[in-house]
């Protein structure tokens, strides 16, 4: 009797080194044939992208139940990112934020291991102050190891100081366009040790109107392949969503990235 050969182990995708994706995933109807058939916006977002920025949560928080739809909604890779309360960063200024922050990851768990890290946008009259910077961290960390984001938008936030405090609690800082200060072009804070760098692109000349040419999303492409690694994925969040140019800039600088 000839031996038993074992059945092969199925190769495991590789990690993706870039991911692309929109804030939200409300689908113009323009731009309807971007994406597959599914029983819902983000059913059919998911066909086309694997990472969608949940910026809803920055306005109201949601149930569990909310988050459990979602993640069921997505295939098994797709990844979201939740961006805090304003309550928290903008409100509190993130001062005596603990049970916020509790009621934040307690219900984000919703998303299980389809969620892929938390964005800290502060406002932009929000200076760095180190004491505070620190504690708010430090909290947020003893509730959760996800990865997590911050896209400061005052200059002090863009110095040693600042990028010491970021590198303590594993915090990467944000990339973003139009940017405030020239140091915002690029990703920076904790790099590898945050285990990303994020990108959030949201509308230029026009903040949140204005869509991207080809030479801008070409540009991008290639950063972002040159920052990404399967440990330490670059993803980048396309956000002038305010007259739907989001989706179309998404799909384009997907396909800059696939000719790559």
């Amino acid at each position: 009797m000839s031996p038993r050969v074992p059945a092969a182990t199925p190769a495991r995708a590789p990690l993706p080194r870039v991911r692309v994706g929109c804030a939200g995933w409300s689908i113009p109807s323009r731009h309807a044939p971007l994406f597959g058939d599914g029983d819902s916006h983000l059913a059919r977002y998911a066909t086309r992208f694997d990472v969608a920025e949940i910026n809803s949560t920055f306005y109201r928080p949601h149930q569990a139940r909310t988050f459990e739809r979602w993640a069921a909604s997505v295939p098994a890779r797709f990844r979201f990112c939740a961006k805090l309360p304003k309550a928290i960063t903008h409100d509190a200024r993130l001062q005596g934020t603990g049970d916020a922050l509790t009621a934040f990851f307690d219900a984000l768990a919703g998303l299980g291991a389809k969620l892929g890290g938390v964005l800290v946008q502060l406002p932009p009259g929000l200076a760095f102050e180190a004491r505070v910077a620190d504690r708010f961290f430090a909290m947020l960390r003893r509730r959760s190891g996800t990865r997590v984001a911050c896209e400061p938008r005052h200059a002090s936030w863009f110095t040693p100081a600042a990028d010491a405090v970021l590198l303590r609690h594993a915090v990467a800082r944000a990339a973003a366009d139009p940017a405030r200060v020239p140091e915002a072009t690029v990703p920076g804070g904790a790099g590898q040790v945050a285990r990303w760098s994020y990108w959030r692109w949201h509308g230029a000349p026009r903040i949140y109107y204005s869509r991207y040419d080809d030479a801008a999303l070409r540009a991008l492409a290639e950063a972002l392949a040159g920052a990404g690694s399967a440990r330490a994925p670059a993803w980048c969040i396309l956000d002038n969503t305010a007259h739907g140019h989001a989706m179309d800039d998404a799909a384009r600088l997907q396909a800059f990235l696939n000719r790559r």
